[in-house]
């Protein structure tokens, strides 16, 4: 893909605009990741490959800040998409079935991203109101162009919501399980070191009192990941969700629905979003540039 004619990322005033860079969006980022690994292919990748085990809070950070640029990223955008390919070029074995797999093959990669679009629609119906028909569609029209970014073709991405949505139930069938990374990533404990990012009096704070922190963060890990996961995806993978989860999820999301729209941007925005939200009035204050019409959906 060459710099000429490398796509633009997502508009400003867009869904994603407002999506990606809300503090709501480290709710959500669990359920797509367990559904990404639910794939063969990928589990087998992330298992043999990632360092999320010996640097979970540094390559969650690196995760989070490459799918900012995507959105606020401008020209930056296509040059992150490069650089994640050429970091998977070299990523390939043999999945959980026995089958051989590299991490660029179309359809391992193109899974890797489809999954961003039912989480986006499934985590609105409990922190945010529910997208409109236009919404999801504007949605589901960005989700692509970030595809492009990350250098999917448009052959290999369905096209359209009504092409997605049986693409989406045929890997749930056909290839989507309970891989070994799975069950490790959904369960309600784990070995998770403390965080080393921070002033250094915050790391010795948190090294000391992680014995205590860390099982109700890890339940409370485990409920939002199998709560914010599509159910269908959540039947597919064969997670256990019931009733009072249920209404302790919608629960969460009354209180998460109220708090989070009042708050001040530099609050309820990540830095990143910040800056570009920043940058784009100045821009329009200049006259150099127009936010698109159309209500804010990020409440």
């Amino acid at each position: 893909m060459s710099r000429r004619a490398a796509p633009a990322p997502p508009p400003p005033g867009g869904v994603l605009w407002s999506e990606v860079g809300d503090i709501r969006v480290l709710l959500t980022l669990p359920a797509a990741l367990t559904m990404q690994v639910a794939h063969p292919a990928v589990g087998a990748g992330v298992d043999a490959y990632s360092v999320f085990r010996t640097d979970p809070w540094g390559r969650g950070e690196r995760s989070l800040r490459s799918m900012q640029l995507w959105v606020y990223g401008g020209e930056a955008a296509a040059e992150e998409g490069r650089r994640l390919r050429a970091l998977h070029r070299t990523i390939r074995g043999t999945d959980t079935r026995g089958r051989r797999y590299h991490a660029l093959e179309p359809a391992t990669f193109s899974w890797v991203h489809a999954t961003g679009f039912p989480v986006f629609l499934h985590g609105r119906k409990y922190l945010g109101r529910p997208y409109t028909d236009a919404q999801e569609r504007q949605l589901y029209a960005e989700w692509l162009q970030v595809g492009r970014i990350l250098g999917i073709a448009d052959r290999d991405m369905p096209q359209t919501i009504e092409e997605f949505w049986p693409y989406y139930r045929k890997m749930l069938a056909d290839e989507i399980e309970a891989t070994p990374l799975v069950r490790e990533l959904t369960a309600p404990a784990g070995p998770v070191p403390p965080p080393d990012r921070g002033p250094r009096a915050l790391r010795l704070l948190l090294r000391v009192a992680w014995p205590v922190l860390l099982p109700p963060l890890a339940r409370f890990r485990h409920f939002v990941t199998v709560g914010l996961m599509p159910p269908e995806a959540r039947q597919a993978i064969g997670l256990e969700w019931t009733d009072s989860q249920e209404r302790a999820l919608r629960r969460l999301g009354r209180c998460v629905r109220a708090v989070v729209p009042a708050l001040p941007e530099r609050v309820r925005y990540l830095p990143s979003a910040r800056a570009a939200r920043a940058d784009h009035r100045a821009a329009a204050a200049r006259g150099l540039t127009r936010r698109p019409g159309g209500p804010d959906p990020s409440a």
